[in-house]
């Protein structure tokens, strides 16, 4: 079993690389310190579980979880926390357990144990529906990753099976849904096209192409975009709310 530790206290990693040694067919093949370098780690070693503190700069366990869900093959995550408030949005996120600390050897070979039915299983295992939206998109890139802050995005615009995401710093693909991504972030998209979900904060006017077709201007945008017939009512209406 391949394993990352993610904890911002290196003590606490040290604990956790410990406890590990002494458990059978365990391998611990990297440690972050933040949510932003378990990510790139964990693309990096695919790893089968990640030991995941909570409570950390910038991204933080919750939504690198969140993430990590998305990853093929998916990780486990287990949670390792000094505070057990966390325990709901921990099991929101899909995490196969919950460790307090300190953590104790038979708790940690019980969650391993998880794990591995975890793994046994997980051909099988759906896609996880976050409860909540995230911060950032991740785009993969030949085993590496790019986080894209979601504030950034101008508009999502779906190409076969991918999404492109044209964003303050340029393009980049990601291997997600237009519907799920207009699910997880209705509050700040608009849908203007079936193919095409626009930031609200983008848009400043609708107006008609010599074809005859409505399209909207954006902000940052190079060029102006289509807008369907049955989204353009929608439109206008989110416009006069702006």
């Amino acid at each position: 079993m391949k394993v990352v530790i993610v904890d911002d206290e290196p003590l606490a990693r040290a604990r956790l690389r410990e406890l590990l040694a002494a458990q059978p067919g365990v391998e611990v093949v990297a440690e972050a310190g933040d949510g932003h370098a378990a990510l790139h780690a964990c693309a990096e070693h695919a790893p089968d579980l990640v030991l995941l503190d909570i409570a950390m700069p910038g991204i933080d366990g919750l939504e690198a979880a969140r993430h990590l869900a998305a990853f093929e093959p998916r990780p486990a995550v287990v949670f390792c926390t000094a505070y057990d408030a966390h325990a709901l949005s921990a099991f929101d996120a899909q995490a196969i357990d919950y460790l307090v600390k300190p953590v104790r050897p038979e708790r940690l070979a019980a969650a391993l144990e998880r794990v591995r039915t975890f793994a046994a299983g997980r051909d099988q295992a759906g896609a996880a529906q976050p409860g909540q939206a995230r911060t950032h998109l991740c785009a993969r890139l030949r085993g590496s990753l790019r986080l894209i802050p979601v504030e950034d995005v101008h508009y999502l615009q779906a190409e076969e099976k991918y999404v492109v995401v044209h964003h303050a710093r340029g393009e980049d693909l990601i291997e997600e849904s237009l519907k799920s991504l207009e699910e997880e972030f209705g509050e700040r998209f608009v849908r203007i096209h079936r193919n095409c979900l626009v930031a609200r904060h983008e848009i400043l006017e609708l107006r008609r192409g010599a074809d005859g077709h409505m399209q909207a201007l954006l902000r940052h945008g190079e060029r102006p975009l289509e807008v369907s017939r049955r989204c353009v009512a929608a439109l206008r209406e989110t416009i006069r709310r702006l």
